[in-house]
C-alpha cells in the first residue's frame, strides 16, 4: 500500500508516517502561540525535523471557535511559512486549511497536500488539488471548521462517520486524485464528544475497509485528557497509547506535536507488523527496520 505526498511515495503497509504540526497561529489549543514569531516557528520546524518528521504541516487558524481570520490574514500566515519549509527542508509541507484560494497559494508556494477539516466544503477545493497534483485529507466535522458543537448528535458515530469519509473520498476521486493521494480522517473532537470519539479511534479499521490511506489525528485532543484526567500539557503518553493503537487498525499518518516519541511508537510498531507479516506468509520481508537492522549487523 503507497500514499504519494507531491513527488514523494510511501509504502505504508506496515510503516505509519509521523506528521510534525507547525502552527502559525496566536491561540493554538496546544502551544498557546508559543511558535507564532516567525524565528520560533522556524527553530520549532528544524527539531521536529530532526526528530524524524516524514512531512509537515502548516495551520494558520485554529480548527476551534475563536476571533475571525480572514483568508489574506491566513494567507499572510501561512505562504511564507511555506516557502521557508521548502527552502530549508527536503521534506512534503502539507497546508492545514479549509479554504480553496488558501490552498492554491499554499500549492504555488510549495506545499503539496491539502489538510482540510472541512471534507472539502469549499466547492473549488478538490479542483484546485488537481490543477496543482496536490494530495488532499479529508476531514469528518459535523457542522463546520470553528463552530461550536457542544451537543454533538448521531444515530451512529462510526457508521455516518464512515459515509461522510466515503463520499467525500469518491468526490476526489471523481475530480480526478489518484486514490494513492487521497486519506481520510475520522476528525475525532470535531463535533464529537469524548466517548464518540474513543469510540470512532477504538474502530479505525471501519475507516480502513474504504480503502484510502487512513490519517489519526489524537495528538494531545481533549477527548484524552477527559478520558485520562490529564491537562493538555500532559498527554503525552496516552497520545502515544492512541497512536499505537490507530497503527494497530490501519492508520498510516500520525499527525503529532511530539515527533521524537511519534517516531519510535512508529518505528516499533513497524517491525512487529512486519514480524507478524513474517509469521503469516513464511517469507521474510526486506525492506522494513528489522531487517535493515540485520542486513546491518545490528
Amino acid at each position: 500500500m503507497f500514499v504519494e505526498l507531491g513527488d514523494t511515495r510511501f509504502d505504508v503497509t506496515t510503516r505509519a508516517l509521523v506528521m510534525g504540526i507547525l502552527n502559525r497561529t496566536p491561540d493554538s489549543f496546544f502551544d498557546g502561540g508559543r511558535y507564532w514569531e516567525f524565528d520560533g516557528f522556524l527553530r520549532q520546524a528544524e527539531l521536529l525535523v530532526d526528530q524524524g518528521a516524514d512531512f509537515l504541516d502548516v495551520g494558520g487558524v485554529k480548527a476551534g471557535p475563536g476571533p475571525e481570520v480572514t483568508p489574506t490574514e491566513e494567507v499572510d500566515r501561512v505562504v511564507p511559512a511555506v516557502e521557508a519549509l521548502r527552502e530549508r527542508f527536503d521534506l512534503p509541507v502539507s497546508v492545514d486549511t479549509f479554504r480553496a484560494s488558501v490552498l492554491d497559494e499554499s500549492l504555488k508556494a510549495g506545499a503539496v497536500v491539502g489538510n482540510d477539516i472541512s471534507g472539502f466544503a469549499d466547492p473549488d477545493y478538490l479542483s484546485v488539488a488537481v490543477r496543482h497534483g496536490a494530495s488532499v485529507v479529508a476531514t469528518h466535522v459535523r457542522i463546520g471548521p470553528r463552530i461550536a458543537d457542544p451537543q454533538p448528535r448521531y444515530r451512529n458515530v462510526r457508521t455516518e462517520v464512515a459515509e461522510f469519509l466515503r463520499t467525500r473520498a469518491e468526490a476526489a476521486l471523481a475530480a480526478g486524485i489518484d486514490r494513492r493521494r487521497i486519506m481520510v480522517d475520522a476528525g475525532l473532537d470535531l463535533g464529537k464528544t469524548p466517548a464518540m470519539s474513543a469510540e470512532l479511534i477504538r474502530h479505525s479499521d471501519d475507516l480502513v475497509r474504504l480503502g484510502f490511506t487512513v490519517f489519526l489525528s489524537a495528538s494531545n485532543k481533549g477527548f484524552l485528557g477527559e478520558l485520562t484526567g490529564t491537562t493538555v500539557d500532559d498527554r503525552t503518553h496516552v497520545t502515544l497509547g492512541a497512536h499505537a493503537l490507530g497503527i494497530a487498525l490501519g492508520c498510516r499518518v500520525l499527525r503529532a506535536h511530539d515527533v521524537a516519541r511519534s517516531r519510535r511508537v512508529a518505528d516499533m510498531m513497524s517491525a512487529l507488523l512486519q514480524n507478524r507479516r513474517t509469521d503469516l506468509s513464511g517469507a521474510t520481508d526486506l525492506t522494513g527496520p528489522v531487517a535493515r537492522a540485520q542486513r546491518n549487523g545490528s
